[in-house]
């Protein structure tokens, strides 16, 4: 797992920690110490932690313009031991909220595992932004993740369908991706 390094080919972009409104301003990272782990497993410096002992994310892109962030996670997401939607939720997504981003785009080909606990957290989420026309929307999950989502009727608050899924989202720039998103999200309403 620690060669699973973030995307980064949109650094020049966008660094969450260049960003004053971003939850990880001035954030410094090294590339040669490995300081967080998944279990017994360490994990590249480059992810940001939480307060999950065993989810991760990055904060890819944000637009605050646009109100769109774009956000990769590795490790396994876990609500019933460690209740990583509430560090999600509280001190992720509500800083992001407040600074005017709506729509979430949330990649998780490196998300091992979920384990769903209470949808408290996902409805406040959904409720926070749809009055804004926000969504929120998982690309690249595990089968068995997305299973286990709307197995939790959780995807009445996040869009997991399966036409989100095995998209080759690295081709694009972020703004392309999110109309991409946009548009697989319509021809799913529809």
């Amino acid at each position: 797992m620690h060669a699973l390094e973030p995307f980064w080919r949109w650094r020049d972009l966008y660094m969450a920690e260049e960003d004053e409104l971003s939850p990880f301003f001035e954030r410094e990272y090294s590339e040669f110490e490995f300081t967080h782990s998944i279990y017994d497993h360490a994990i590249h410096p480059q992810w940001d932690e939480i307060g999950s002992p065993t989810l991760f994310i990055k904060i890819l892109y944000a637009d605050y313009d646009e109100g769109f962030a774009v956000i990769e996670m590795i490790g396994e997401w876990n609500d019933v031991i460690s209740n990583d939607i509430m560090f999600l939720k509280r001190d992720i997504m509500d800083q992001l909220i407040g600074n005017g981003i709506y729509r979430f785009i949330l990649i998780g080909e490196n998300v091992l595992n979920f384990h769903s606990d209470s949808d408290d957290y996902y409805e406040e989420w959904y409720n926070d932004i749809i009055d804004e026309g926000g969504w929120i929307a998982m690309l690249n999950f595990s089968e068995h993740v997305l299973a286990e989502f709307k197995g939790a009727s959780l995807h009445y608050y996040v869009h997991c369908h399966e036409d989100l899924q095995d998209l080759s989202w690295r081709k694009f720039t972020p703004d392309k991706l999110l109309l991409l998103v946009e548009d697989k999200l319509l021809k799913a309403l529809n």
